[in-house]
């Protein structure tokens, strides 16, 4: 019994001793293979999905350690160089996970050329989007229609206009932010606030991926004039005079 105790003691004794050497071992290799790295670092990467031209708010991130051999040089954002992130959008999508780097970051006042300005267009119910699958550098084009001296008239208003990014509230598409020069951004507010109706239509946005062409949009017109004629139709069975959206209130704004 007693040398059975002993031997049992002795095993014991000669595990632990070849444990701590084998911790001991793998930790000289691991200091050697993070010396060889050049030591770990803590980054920025993206908490969540961030369209492009967004900018950049702290629930966008969470950072990550890394050993910097994985990392270009200058190429990354480090924690400690968190005013980098100030005032700052990002020019491309990025997923998450994806680590922020210093080429997809551009300061927001140059994110938009200083003759433009950014005009939301909210999604209500006077305006209507024909897609919700918008995103930034998207183009739409905007049809209008409005009643003048009581002629209702249906036209395409503007096209090709650049989406600057899409407004969106827990994850549902509320409208877009368009980037506009300063000129026409009166057109626009004035036509969201005194149009009958307003209808945004996702344009064509390359040679090779024409989503809506000319004869479609034409198409559009006609279905949304046809729609404002029936409720103007409505409108004057029961008595009500048709919105005048070119008339004296119009020419005060």
């Amino acid at each position: 019994m007693l040398e059975s105790k002993r031997k049992a003691i002795i095993f014991i004794t000669i595990s632990f001793l070849l444990a701590i050497v084998a911790g001991v071992f793998t930790l000289k290799q691991v200091s050697a293979l993070n010396e060889e790295l050049g030591g770990m670092t803590e980054i920025y990467v993206a908490a969540t999905d961030i369209p492009s031209r967004t900018q950049i708010k702290p629930e966008h991130l969470t950072t990550m350690k890394i050993p910097k051999g994985f990392l270009v040089e200058n190429s990354h954002i480090e924690t400690s160089n968190s005013e980098e992130l100030i005032n700052k959008v990002l020019v491309v999508p990025v997923s998450e996970g994806s680590i922020i780097t210093k080429e997809i970051v551009k300061p927001f006042s140059e994110a938009i050329n200083k003759n433009n300005r950014l005009v939301a267009i909210p999604k209500s119910d006077r305006i209507f989007f024909d897609r919700e699958d918008l995103h930034a550098l998207d183009r739409i084009d905007i049809v209008v229609s409005h009643n003048f001296d009581g002629q209702p008239k249906t036209e395409i208003f503007m096209k090709d206009v650049l989406v600057f990014s899409t407004l969106k509230k827990e994850n549902e598409f509320r409208g877009v932010m368009v980037e506009i020069p300063v000129e026409d951004a009166p057109k626009i507010i004035h036509m969201e606030n005194y149009s009958d109706s307003m209808r945004i239509l996702k344009a064509s946005v390359g040679k090779d991926s024409v989503i809506i062409n000319e004869n479609q949009e034409n198409e559009i017109v006609e279905e949304v004039k046809e729609e404002v004629d029936q409720v103007n139709t409505e409108e004057q069975t029961n008595g009500v005079e048709p919105i005048d959206t070119g008339g004296q209130e119009a020419e005060q704004q």
